[in-house]
């Protein structure tokens, strides 16, 4: 009896191995789930919900959890160089502002200079445009 046994599961497990009638992942899943939590109505529930996602996509669940986590990692590998990319053209426009701002003495002199000179001049054609 006990042989007889032996060799019916040999076959049976020969046949889930060899010929992939089954598909093993789809199977094993729930036969894990309820010889660890002895939860029949847990593992039943686990390959429904499998099934109906495989037939809304197209895909098992673990194989579009991945492709998902995927793509999310390429959104944030784009957003972390985008924020790199914005960072450095800030510290680059805040260095310049610092180095402006840091002139020699000389230089800052000449604006004023300049500026002093437009100004007069403004006013000398505003006057004589008045005069005339």
């Amino acid at each position: 009896m006990i042989l007889r046994f032996l060799k019916i599961s040999l076959f049976l497990t020969s046949f889930i191995f060899l010929t992939g009638f089954v598909h093993l992942p789809a199977m094993l899943g729930p036969a894990i789930t309820a010889a660890t939590s002895g939860n029949l109505a847990k593992a039943t529930a686990q390959l429904v919900i499998d099934k109906e996602f495989k037939k809304k996509t197209g895909k098992s669940s673990l194989s579009y959890i991945t492709e998902e986590v995927s793509k999310n990692h390429e959104q944030n590998r784009i957003n972390k160089d985008f924020k790199d990319l914005v960072e450095k053209r800030v510290k680059k426009v805040h260095q310049k502002l610092v180095d402006q701002n840091n002139e020699p003495k000389v230089i800052k002199d000449f604006k004023l200079l300049v500026e002093k000179r437009v100004q007069l001049t403004h006013e000398k054609l505003v006057r004589n445009k008045i005069n005339q």
